[in-house]
């Protein structure tokens, strides 16, 4: 396909030599990583929670790295979205769409294009898609060769996701024993309640015969920040079906806070491809402005095509959302919304840590339910930094990760997750929140 000239925001300063060219022209003759009618199936799931009859849980790496695509840290972080669903299943009492930030989140927007470290200042580090973490000039180098290695760990990291996914791993009774032994910490005892609810749910279903061997499996979708055109321009694929183009690296991506320019190459890409699509809001976003997003991206009003992930802060969603949820309803279209209750909520520890408090983080979730709540509209889903593994990157939680905690296992390359166990935590609270919702 050809591409526009557009201004590109966050674009690596590529080397000059051709090998960009080299690696796009490489990267249009690989297989596609997914398909076009897997992602047509999530477009009409998100359909469904555009209209409440679904909700959206999206997690995964803030930014994923080469050396962290191990066997052991995917099926943590699949095993910890699972645990998550099921638990929200229950509270909102609908199909919960799973969908990984994985298997492409890596690259990342930065506020400044330099990185200065004492009397050194390098390229800054713009995601293992482009360059490297260790602060050298050699590794900060932009290298386009990452873009097809990129691709190559993506595809290594959905084969395992598709087995996990197929292959008995997650199956309904397995996630509920693991949802047991979290709710055995007497740390999440107030969550008891909801557990041992699931647990009569669970024989109920059981003594009607209930077939659980249909719930060994379940639909696990891939989505990324659509940041790098010379990683997704070469990746979309005409649809055989349809004569749609399709962006082949993941089933759902994102513009986002930093790119999102009307006139610029990003919302150009997604409004061009028949994927179902997200744009990040901030607090600050002008309503009107939104409408001529939607005017851009879904001019048909399609439902499931268009997901607004919203990123305002604890303190800030009360306020902020209001005016452009309104806005928005009243213009007709079906958008999915979405809490990012990560991005609005970060600050630098007294120790130096860039991190989130988790009561901040459950505070803003709190909030969007109560804008939707008071207008009538429908909260769609959560979208969280999160990582399977015992990390200690955000404060707080029931097991109370402190300041001084901070440094025992912060091993994020970019932003701060929450760990296993806080991802878990607020599942439950979610979960009290879509039940309150129903009541």
């Amino acid at each position: 396909m050809q591409w526009p000239d557009l201004p590109t925001a966050q674009r690596p300063s590529w080397p000059q030599d051709g090998s960009l060219e080299r690696v796009r022209e490489t990267l249009a003759s690989y297989p596609p990583l997914v398909f076009a009618g897997e992602c047509d199936v999530l477009r009409s799931r998100l359909a469904d929670a555009a209209r409440g009859e679904a909700f959206l849980l999206q997690g995964g790496d803030c930014a994923e790295m080469f050396d962290s695509a191990t066997a052991d840290n995917i099926r943590d972080r699949v095993k910890t979205i699972l645990q998550m669903a099921a638990v929200l299943t229950y509270g909102a009492s609908t199909p919960v769409i799973k969908m990984g930030r994985i298997a492409g989140q890596y690259a990342k927007p930065r506020s400044k294009d330099t990185e200065t470290r004492g009397d050194v200042t390098l390229p800054a580090y713009r995601g293992d898609m482009v360059n490297d973490f260790a602060f050298s000039p050699e590794a900060r180098r932009p290298d386009p060769d990452r873009l097809a290695r990129a691709y190559h760990t993506s595809s290594a990291t959905l084969n395992l996701v598709r087995a996990f996914t197929t292959g008995g791993f997650a199956d309904l009774r397995h996630v509920h024993e693991w949802n047991r032994g979290f709710i055995a910490n007497s740390a999440y005892a107030r969550y008891e309640t909801t557990a041992r609810d699931i647990d009569r749910a669970m024989r109920f279903m059981d003594a009607c015969g209930a077939d659980f061997d249909a719930m060994r499996t379940v639909e696990f979708f891939a989505s990324h920040e659509a940041l790098l055109l010379d990683y997704e321009q070469p990746l979309t694929r005409i649809d055989s079906r349809t004569g749609n183009p399709y962006a082949t690296s993941g089933h759902f991506v994102w513009v986002g806070e930093r790119t999102r320019q009307l006139d610029g190459a990003h919302l150009d890409y997604v409004s061009r491809i028949h994927n179902p699509v997200g744009v990040k809001l901030g607090p600050n976003v002008d309503p009107d402005e939104v409408l001529r997003i939607i005017d851009k991206v879904d001019p048909d009003r399609e439902p499931g095509r268009l997901t607004f992930i919203t990123r305002m802060g604890a303190q800030t969603v009360r306020d902020a959302l209001p005016p452009v949820v309104e806005k928005v309803t009243a213009s007709g279209a079906k958008v999915v919304w979405v809490s990012d209750p990560m991005h609005g909520n970060t600050f630098e520890s007294s120790t130096g840590y860039k991190t989130r408090e988790f009561d901040d983080v459950v505070e803003e979730v709190r909030g969007f339910f109560e804008v939707h709540q008071s207008l009538g509209t429908i909260p769609g889903g959560i979208h969280v930094e999160l990582t399977g593994n015992d990390v200690t990157e955000c404060l707080g939680g029931s097991e109370k990760i402190l300041d001084a905690d901070l440094e025992k296992r912060y091993e994020t390359a970019c932003d701060p997750r929450l760990n296993h166990q806080q991802s878990l935590e607020l599942s439950f609270l979610v979960a009290e929140m879509l039940s309150q919702r129903l009541a």
